[in-house]
C-alpha cells in the first residue's frame, strides 16, 4: 500500500535537502568549507551545520524526542565552542567565525542522522496529526503541517546560500 499523499509530499520536500547537502560538501576540502567571502559572512560548513541543527531541533520538538545532536553524541564529535543547545540562530559574526570542522563527513553524517529522524516522524504522521497546534504564540497558531513546511522553506534557503558560497570559491 502506498503512503498517504501528504507523507509522499513531505518526504519529497524534505528529501531534497538530503540530496543537496551532501552534493555541496562532496569533494570540498575543509578550508573551502570554512571559507567566508567576507568578515561577518557565513561559511558553507556553518550554514549546513545550522541547516541540520534547525531541522533537528524542530523535528525533535514535533516528535517529542531528544535532538539527534545530543542523543547520538554529535555535539561531542563536532566539539564546537558553543553551548550544547546552540543551533546558530542569533549567533554573532564572531561566533560564526569560531566554527571549526576537521572532517567534512561530520556534516553529512549528522545531516543523514537528522534526516532519518525526520523520515521516521513523517512516516508516523496521520492526516489528523498535521492539524495539531504546536505553537500558539503566532496568529494563526502554528500546526505540525505549517512547522514542516517552514523546515522545508528554511532548508531550501540555506542550501541555496551554501551553494552560492560554493560558487564563489573559484572567484577568490
Amino acid at each position: 500500500m502506498s503512503a498517504p499523499w501528504f507523507q509522499r509530499l513531505l518526504a519529497d520536500g524534505l528529501g531534497r535537502t538530503a540530496q543537496s547537502l551532501p552534493a555541496i560538501v562532496d569533494g570540498l576540502p575543509v578550508d573551502d568549507l570554512l571559507w567566508r567571502p567576507y568578515d561577518g559572512a557565513n561559511s558553507i560548513a556553518w550554514t549546513l551545520w545550522h541547516t541540520a541543527r534547525m531541522e533537528d531541533v524542530q523535528i525533535a520538538s514535533l516528535a517529542g524526542t531528544d535532538e539527534v545532536w545530543l542523543r547520538e553524541g554529535w555535539v561531542e564529535r563536532f566539539g564546537l565552542p558553543y553551548a550544547p543547545g546552540a543551533m546558530g540562530y542569533g549567533q554573532s559574526a564572531e561566533e560564526v567565525a569560531a566554527f571549526r570542522l576537521e572532517d567534512p563527513k561530520l556534516l553529512t553524517g549528522y545531516y543523514r542522522a537528522v534526516h532519518t529522524a525526520t523520515t521516521e516522524l513523517v512516516d508516523s504522521l496521520s492526516e489528523d496529526d498535521l492539524a495539531r497546534v504546536v505553537d500558539e504564540s503566532w496568529d494563526p497558531p502554528v500546526t505540525v503541517a505549517v512547522r514542516l513546511v517552514s523546515i522545508v522553506d528554511d532548508a531550501a534557503q540555506h542550501i541555496g546560500q551554501a551553494a552560492y558560497v560554493k560558487g564563489l570559491l573559484d572567484l577568490r
